[in-house]
């Protein structure tokens, strides 16, 4: 449709408690942290990730550790150095993200196997200490609102550069500013779940930019058992955009864009062929070609900021109308399709991950 490049099963973990340490110079250091769990699940398989803020005064090195109640294991994680003793999980600091400041958080995340039952855990610890959702001694607790700015210091990547890119956890993210009169766009992340941008583009029509995560699958739609999605955003009520996954298929023969979003005087390219309840979501269903590849555009019928997609049922719903055959599932993207920012808006993916078998 475009010349670019390129959960949720959800159970939201508030713990809370602090504990008061004392310093060598008398003083009293406040500690404190808060977890978020999140999971994305399949038959025998999950992805999750595990928000953690530091509550407290800033850490120089930071150890996450939890019980699993059912026997899961880990076996892949990023934006973290994850180790496993049966039940018992441990996830320290990688290099880039050893600082913690107050009110910061940093998102480890991992792939994992189950059976049976896959329960959320149920305490979590940060370098020793419970997390509560408090603090002690010390400050009130401060929000949990989501970030909608680069955190300040310790971001693992940033790039103002148009085609700024970055590798992380077998993901790719791009700037990917490619549309005629764009402005300026600035991309951080912490991780491949976790990043954002702020884009300032003019008030105009077309659109600038499509900042995105991206994982490669490479396989055939026959060969696939689960093609699944997970995602959490924050973004703006303002200007124009849609947050969207951009799937492509038989080397970009084909374009599937699925729209979870969207603000302002946006539309799809082609004309309406039905209205599909396919992949978890019910969708206005657009075919139509820019020159290029097909497009297939799936508008969901109302905005949402979360949630999971079955990508491989969608694929095999387009499949089954005959508009294509046994294609090979290439990228999968999420990101936000902008055409007008004007002021500087800010998009946060706070979550994401793409999981098939």
């Amino acid at each position: 449709m475009r010349p670019r490049t390129g959960m949720a099963l959800a159970a939201v973990l508030t713990l809370a408690t602090g504990l008061a340490v004392v310093a060598a110079a008398q003083a009293s250091a406040a500690t404190g942290c808060r977890v978020a769990y999140t999971v994305n699940q399949w038959p025998g398989g999950f992805t999750a990730n595990a928000a953690v803020t530091n509550l407290g005064d800033p850490l120089n090195g930071w150890r996450l550790e939890w019980d699993f109640a059912n026997g899961q294991s880990v076996t892949q994680g990023w934006n973290g150095v994850f180790s496993q003793s049966g039940a018992h999980v441990t996830v320290a600091n990688q290099t880039y993200n050893a600082s913690l400041a107050t009110n910061a958080t940093v998102t480890p995340g991992f792939n994992g196997n189950w059976n049976g039952t896959n329960s959320t855990p149920t305490s979590f610890t940060l370098n020793g200490v419970t997390c509560t959702g408090s603090t002690s001694p010390g400050t009130p607790t401060p929000t949990t609102a989501a970030p909608t700015t680069p955190p300040p210091g310790g971001v693992a990547w940033s790039s103002s550069d148009q085609w700024g890119t970055w590798t992380n956890g077998g993901y790719t993210l791009y700037n990917n500013i490619w549309g005629s009169g764009a402005g300026t766009q600035s991309i951080w992340a912490n991780s491949f779940s976790n990043w954002g941008v702020t884009a300032n583009h003019p008030n105009t029509g077309g659109v600038k930019s499509y900042p995105n995560a991206t994982r490669n699958v490479n396989r055939t739609l026959s060969s696939l058992r689960t093609l699944t999605s997970g995602f959490n955003v924050t973004v703006p009520n303002s200007g124009a955009y849609t947050t969207a996954y951009d799937i492509w298929a038989n080397n970009h023969a084909y374009e599937i864009m699925l729209w979870l979003n969207k603000v302002g005087p946006v539309g799809p390219l082609g004309s309406l062929q039905t209205t599909a309840t396919v992949g978890g979501h019910t969708w206005q269903v657009y075919r139509g070609s820019n020159g290029a590849n097909e497009v297939f555009s799936f508008i969901r019928s109302g905005n949402t900021n979360s949630g999971s997609v079955d990508v491989l049922a969608i694929m095999n719903w387009i499949r089954s109308q005959g508009w294509f055959g046994d294609v090979t599932v290439g990228d999968v993207q999420l990101g936000y399709e902008i055409t007008s920012s004007a002021g500087g808006l800010n998009f946060t993916t706070n979550s994401y991950s793409v999981a098939f078998s």
